[in-house]
């Protein structure tokens, strides 16, 4: 089953240049296993302890997998998984 993979531009510099892949996998974990072993140093930079990092969001078909069941929401063939990082605001007061 062919996954793609949307990758930002600190994760294509690991995968390189490419701003997608298709990847083979059952769940979401499994693509990022198979990802890193493609391209190693991409699964240490989205995964804190086995766990998604708190700065990096992972979409599956526009839903946020942490809404879901995380590293072991399933995936079909066709699905598009995005990975990106966590966009954070700031004190705009002064």
């Amino acid at each position: 089953m062919a996954i793609e993979v949307r990758l930002t531009a600190n994760l294509q510099r690991l995968a390189g240049g490419r701003r997608s892949v298709q990847v083979e996998g059952a769940t979401i974990g499994e693509v990022l296993d198979r990802l890193d072993e493609m391209f190693p140093g991409i699964k240490a930079s989205v995964l804190d302890n086995g766990r998604l990092h708190r700065f990096v969001n992972i979409y599956l078909n526009d839903e946020d997998v942490r809404f879901l069941q995380q590293l072991d929401t399933p995936v079909q063939d066709g699905d598009v998984i995005s990975i990106l990082p966590a966009l954070a605001g700031g004190d705009v007061g002064g």
